[in-house]
């Protein structure tokens, strides 16, 4: 997957990264790092809302998981189901986070668990840094829900 075809995916699929101008900076070996401009993402101190370092970190987490699965010919639907932030310093400028897809064993395991068409879980950790200084970190556990074909309904569900 490229750069710009993942920016057009996050803007057109998640609003919130279109809100934040999220921008995709790289994509190598799984990882994926996104950055965001100070200016729509200020706090009332004139640094990054907690929010939106948390959405960037988790979006890069995310994008790393989607990159890998694309990489390997894996569907799913990836969804966030829970995460841990800590916040080492305030960003007065813009800012980024970094995001490696998990290691290989437990990738092995969303594979194999995909394989029999059950979920899997993977987690992942996304680093920001504003300034050329680490800022925070995100631990996220993200569970892969296998693709079912549901039969198209000409009609509404009653």
């Amino acid at each position: 997957m490229r750069e710009d075809e993942l920016e057009t995916f996050l803007r057109e699929r998640i609003p919130l990264s279109n809100a934040m101008d999220v921008r995709v900076q790289s994509i190598s070996a799984g990882r994926v790092v996104l950055s965001a401009p100070i200016a729509p993402n200020l706090n009332h101190r004139d640094t990054a809302f907690g929010g939106s370092a948390s959405a960037l970190a988790i979006l890069a987490a995310w994008s790393a998981v989607r990159v890998r699965m694309q990489d390997e010919g894996l569907e799913g639907r990836i969804v966030i189901r829970r995460n841990t932030m800590s916040y080492d310093q305030p960003m007065a400028a813009d800012f980024s986070a970094t995001a490696s897809a998990p290691d290989a064993s437990e990738w092995e395991k969303l594979r194999a668990a995909l394989g029999r068409g059950r979920p899997g879980r993977v987690r992942v950790k996304a680093i920001l840094e504003c300034l050329g200084e680490r800022a925070g970190e995100l631990t996220g556990e993200f569970v892969v829900l296998p693709c079912v074909d549901a039969p198209v309904r000409s009609s509404p569900i009653p």
